[in-house]
């Protein structure tokens, strides 16, 4: 039978160290964390919890088709994924290039423990069959340091490993860009991934990552010996009751060495033509996403090109609402609009034929989505994006990088936002 409690006067940093250490004891452990960006006041840019964490599973669901099923007849707090290459189950299209991490397409479990923090309100819910609220209590609010192992091995850049050198990956957009001028495409988002076999402590290297990159989505997922360590700070789908909201990021550049260089960098990006045309593109191409299982005349832009700052990049960000009728099968507004635009291309199922040509690896998980749904049939998923990847019984370790060629690409320019937006994991690895 479900309980809950109250956790009172706990320190949040404490309460987050316990329950990283706690949960990665277990095959399902996924914690969301929203690093208190709903302190900027910004509209829709983070989770509604300052964190959550969900552990342990009552049961687990990894099928599209049982998702649909259990979130219909049940409503119970729900956390997963679903990869990048779930786009088989929804498109005619396949995936035939390596994986060396292999999380499975899917996976949603309904956890055993429960726990919400918002506005200093921390709320645990958990099964008092299987846990005992004092030794829950005392797990949660110990003050003994947490045991996060040191990373053993030695790492240097020249252990990374790329999937394509500076002259394949500029050869490749090239080949794209001659698609796009032949009418093919108008835009696909090309990616490359860097690897390595290393041990890492995937907890450490998690709270090393938020450190460095502390964004709105980040986010650890953990199924048996794969892990997501996410520093992601786009929202794929976000529903409230009858409003769906999207936020498609398309548009990066670095952050400056100070406020005046910063603004001129946002002024840059804001007036780029490049940028404002693919964050445009992916913006109509959402619209059309969303009006699958939108009521008529429903969808809206919110905002156009709004320009939002993290700490490593400041980001071009753009808002699409729509409203859904009551009825309507909440899976089915996430297949409708999945994979996610700003990760595909457009028209989306001619991008992502190609991106399966011309890519050498599964993406997986990577360009996928993690997040939840509540008791009350609402949801909200990240992207996964700016994220390490790692199979802990393979000792492999990856992440992925990737931006929008279009027809105004400079590969050489595509190739260093790349490597702007690998520079938070690469740190975190060192």
């Amino acid at each position: 039978m479900q309980k809950k409690f109250k956790l009172n006067d706990i320190n949040p940093e404490l309460l987050k160290s316990n329950l990283l250490s706690f949960g990665n004891k277990f095959r399902n452990f996924a914690f969301l964390n929203s690093n208190q960006f709903n302190q900027y006041n910004t509209p829709y840019t983070c989770y509604d919890y300052d964190f959550l964490a969900a552990i342990d599973s009552k049961y687990e669901i990894n099928s599209l088709q049982e998702l649909k099923e259990r979130s219909s007849n049940k409503h119970e707090w729900l956390f997963g994924y679903l990869s990048y290459d779930l786009k088989n189950k929804i498109e005619n299209l396949e995936s035939n290039n390596i994986d060396e991490i292999r999380f499975p397409e899917l996976n949603f479990f309904c956890p055993e423990i429960l726990v919400l923090a918002k506005k200093s309100e921390i709320l645990v819910l958990y099964n008092d069959s299987k846990f005992s609220k004092d030794k829950l209590i005392k797990t949660l609010t110990s003050s003994e340091k947490s045991d996060f192992k040191n990373q053993t091995n030695e790492f240097s850049e020249n252990k990374l490993k790329k999937r394509f050198s500076i002259s394949n990956y500029v050869d490749t957009v090239n080949k794209i860009k001659d698609h796009i001028q032949k009418g093919n495409i108008y835009e696909a988002n090309f990616c490359q991934e860097f690897y390595c076999i290393k041990e890492i402590d995937p907890i450490q290297t998690y709270l090393k990552l938020n450190e460095i990159s502390p964004t709105p989505f980040s986010c650890l997922y953990k199924l048996d010996d794969k892990y997501l360590l996410s520093a992601s700070p786009e929202r794929f789908l976000k529903k409230v009751k009858s409003k769906v909201i999207s936020q498609p990021i398309k548009g990066t550049i670095k952050r400056g060495k100070n406020e005046s260089e910063d603004l001129k960098l946002k002024e840059q990006l804001l007036n780029d033509p490049k940028e404002r045309a693919e964050n445009i593109m992916i913006v109509d191409l959402v619209r059309n996403d969303l009006s699958r299982t939108a009521t008529k005349g429903s969808v809206k832009v919110k905002e156009l090109l709004g320009i939002y700052s993290f700490k490593q990049v400041h980001q071009m960000i753009s808002t699409v609402v729509s409203e859904v009728d009551e009825d309507t099968n909440i899976i089915s507004i996430i297949e409708n609009a999945f994979p996610m635009g700003s990760m595909t291309g457009a028209p989306k199922i001619r991008a992502m034929q190609l991106i399966e040509y011309y890519e050498k690896t599964k993406r997986g998980l990577y360009s996928g989505s993690v997040g939840f749904i509540t008791p009350d049939n609402d949801f909200d998923f990240n992207v996964v994006i700016r994220s390490i990847l790692y199979n802990q019984s393979k000792k492999y370790v990856s992440f992925t990088v990737g931006s929008a060629i279009t027809g105004l690409s400079d590969p050489e320019k595509e190739y260093d936002e790349c490597m702007i937006k690998a520079e938070a994991m690469r740190k975190a690895l060192n």
